[in-house]
């Protein structure tokens, strides 16, 4: 049996959705992953900012405390950026969530219509079969 066009449209919508999903998921996971980075390289900062005033109470020359404070804006700046790079992929994942759910409507959408016309041809299936049953009824009755 042929499928109709409005089938052969439901499924496409549903593939599209499919692909959309897996697009969102890994979004969220590239900002998830970001997030990870961020929180690592914080981390790292605060401990490398311990460990330089824990050297900086036993004393260290000021070469080595102005390579520390070097390091330190570097850590900041690369905070900095991970900050960037999160608060684009949070946005990027944002944008393909709201794009699976526009494309989740459409596809709901088409399979309501897909739904109404199976039920409106049941129904007219339903008449068919009440007019032979009886036109049946009528010719037993014409007979008798």
């Amino acid at each position: 049996m042929a499928q109709s066009q409005l089938q052969v449209v439901a499924d496409w919508e549903r593939r599209k959705e499919q692909k959309l999903v897996q697009v969102f998921q890994l979004a969220q996971q590239f900002a998830q992953d970001h997030k990870q980075k961020l929180s690592g390289l914080e981390n790292y900062r605060l401990d490398y900012l311990r460990q330089a005033q824990q050297r900086a109470k036993e004393g260290v020359g000021s070469v080595t405390f102005g390579q520390h404070q070097q390091f330190i804006g570097k850590l900041d700046k690369a905070c900095e950026m991970q900050v960037n790079t999160l608060s684009q992929a949070i946005r990027v994942a944002d944008q393909r969530h709201m794009q699976w759910l526009a494309q989740q409507r459409k596809r709901k959408a088409v399979e309501m219509l897909l739904d109404k016309q199976h039920k409106a041809k049941l129904k007219r299936e339903d008449k068919l079969e009440q007019i032979m049953l009886d036109e049946l009824s009528l010719q037993k009755f014409m007979r008798k």
